[in-house]
């Protein structure tokens, strides 16, 4: 477990350096440094979808040692965790591209901290296996689930446009996750829109057969959240600054431990070990720079909502990206 020695204590001293880094759109709203005893006082409570962060994290070994206490909370989606977020229930969650922009839209008091990349080719258009639809183009008129305002959603309508459809030229049957596998396999939807893991769930259990993957339709981005009255405290800012860290090292650390990942993910949340497995082989989610090209991209998805009125007005992504700190995960991507 060599992979763990020394993380605790170049955590820590980030933690305690203060916030001293960030943009200058972004300078007027950080906090000072704490000290080490009112830092020792915080509890950071995280909201987390079916357990990957937290596994991820112990998995990674790195929830030794937090200088704070760390509370979990878990969320069927990325869009009840922003809402939990906005409400100052949690004070930060990782979600899909899609969930910030329809938190945005909504006004919601939150922000995106951290960004990373997955595999889009595991975000899919999930038919079932005797089903006679062979192509997007059939899905006209056809019922689909996917859970509002989620990637899977995002997906889903650059999918259709990308076929010369819209969400109006089909019914959408907005289900959470668990709602949505039941409907795919008791055949009461046509398709489904889903992420990972439960995509390789319904290709495993119930021989889902893929319609059409993120290629093409997804930027395939995550994103660490963080509500503002977290951000502005002093004491929550810099366990924020702290956790972003970790998440960074644990997400490196899982793509070359994939068999330890995929062990703790089942442990942690009760997948099936061929599940998670086929979850982890299947993908890579890597940590990549906050940078204006994401922006960009997210602006893209937010205007193609806003073109099929689905969200009521434009939604400025940019104002939601906040990069304070840029430097210290930087740095966690360059030395592992």
């Amino acid at each position: 477990m060599q992979w763990r020695s020394g993380i605790t204590v170049v955590a820590a001293a980030l933690t305690l350096a203060g916030c001293g880094s960030a943009t200058s759109a972004d300078q007027a709203a950080v906090p000072g440094p704490v000290s080490a005893a009112d830092l020792a006082k915080v509890t950071l409570k995280v909201g987390d979808q079916k357990g990957g962060v937290k596994s991820l994290l112990t998995a990674a070994g790195l929830l030794d040692g937090t200088p704070y206490k760390v509370e979990w909370a878990t969320f069927t989606s990325g869009p009840p965790l922003l809402e939990a977020a906005s409400a100052g229930a949690i004070d930060t969650g990782r979600v899909g591209n899609t969930p910030p922009i329809f938190a945005a839209a909504a006004k919601a008091k939150i922000k995106v901290i951290s960004v990373s990349r997955s595999n889009v080719e595991r975000e899919a258009v999930l038919v079932p296996p005797g089903s006679p639809l062979q192509n997007v183009a059939a899905l006209k008129g056809k019922t689909i689930g996917v859970a509002k305002g989620t990637s899977a959603h995002g997906q889903l309508l650059n999918t259709l446009h990308n076929n010369g459809l819209s969400t109006k030229d089909v019914k959408l049957n907005f289900l959470q996750p668990s709602e949505a596998y039941a409907a795919f396999t008791q055949h009461t939807i046509d398709a489904w829109a889903i992420w990972d893991p439960y995509t390789a769930q319904a290709q495993l259990e119930a021989h889902a057969r893929v319609l059409a993957d993120g290629r093409g339709a997804s930027n395939g981005l995550g994103f660490l959240t963080a509500s503002t009255a977290a951000l502005a405290d002093p004491g929550r800012n810099s366990a924020l600054r702290d956790f972003a860290v970790r998440v960074v090292k644990a997400q490196k650390w899982a793509d070359t431990h994939r068999t330890e990942w995929a062990q703790a993910w089942a442990k942690e949340t009760g997948l099936k070990p061929e599940v998670a497995q086929k979850t982890v082989d299947a993908g890579r989610d890597l940590p990549i720079p906050l940078d204006d090209a994401v922006v960009a991209s997210e602006q893209q998805l937010a205007d193609a909502f806003t073109d099929e009125k689905t969200l009521p007005g434009k939604v400025d992504f940019a104002a939601f990206a906040d990069r304070r700190f840029a430097p210290d995960l930087d740095q966690a991507r360059s030395n592992g």
